[in-house]
């Protein structure tokens, strides 16, 4: 009877620590299933993927002017195809940038004031009014003593900056007011040279029988 009494308690016993154990293991499995892994399978370490950095974007910088001569090309290949379609050429001060430009003189007209600049690069000067347009800017206004322009930046990404450009006019250069005044002077005794001997001859002339 003891012997029967003790077998029941181990077999309980037993059955017990098999459900302990069966209900510890599918606890484990159902954690690592949980995890995304196989438990059957052997342990590999996750692969690190190494993000590539994004390409920086260069910073925007000032857009160069062609070179004069490039410009004048151009000038000349519009002006030729503005004839070609019967339309109004431009005028050669669009290949000018503004600061080659120098303010030689500010008069009046009947159209209003005007002025007159020199493109520097080719010694060859213009008449402009306010609205002229220039390869980098626009002439707004003319004051008594200087020209007022809209200055057109452009940049390697398309953006635009607008800002004002003031030139004064020109001085009178000293050097060259001296060369002139030198010429005139030098000049005019062989003017009055030439009358005093056209005089003589004259009143030769009219002594003559």
């Amino acid at each position: 009877m003891k012997f029967h009494t003790t077998h029941n308690r181990f077999a309980k016993f037993g059955f017990t620590l098999c459900a302990l154990l069966a209900m510890n293991g599918a606890v484990v499995m159902h954690t690592v299933s949980a995890q995304g892994r196989d438990p059957f399978t052997k342990y590999k370490p996750p692969v690190r993927r190494v993000s590539k950095a994004k390409p920086v974007a260069p910073k925007p910088t000032i857009v160069e002017a062609p070179t004069i001569q490039a410009r004048i090309d151009k000038y000349k290949e519009q002006k030729a195809a503005a004839r070609a379609a019967l339309q109004t050429a431009p005028k050669a001060t669009t290949a000018m940038l503004l600061s080659e430009l120098q303010v030689v003189g500010i008069f009046h007209t009947p159209r209003g004031y005007a002025a007159m600049v020199e493109a520097t690069p080719i010694k060859f000067t213009y008449v402009v009014y306010p609205g002229e347009q220039f390869y980098d800017g626009q002439l707004v206004a003319i004051e008594d003593n200087r020209l007022v322009f809209r200055r057109e930046t452009r940049w390697t990404n398309g953006k635009r900056d607008m800002a004002v450009d003031i030139k004064p006019l020109r001085k009178p250069d000293a050097v060259t007011d001296s060369l002139a005044a030198t010429r005139g002077n030098s000049a005019s005794p062989r003017a009055a040279s030439d009358r005093d001997k056209s005089k003589e001859a004259k009143t030769s002339q009219s002594e003559k029988p």
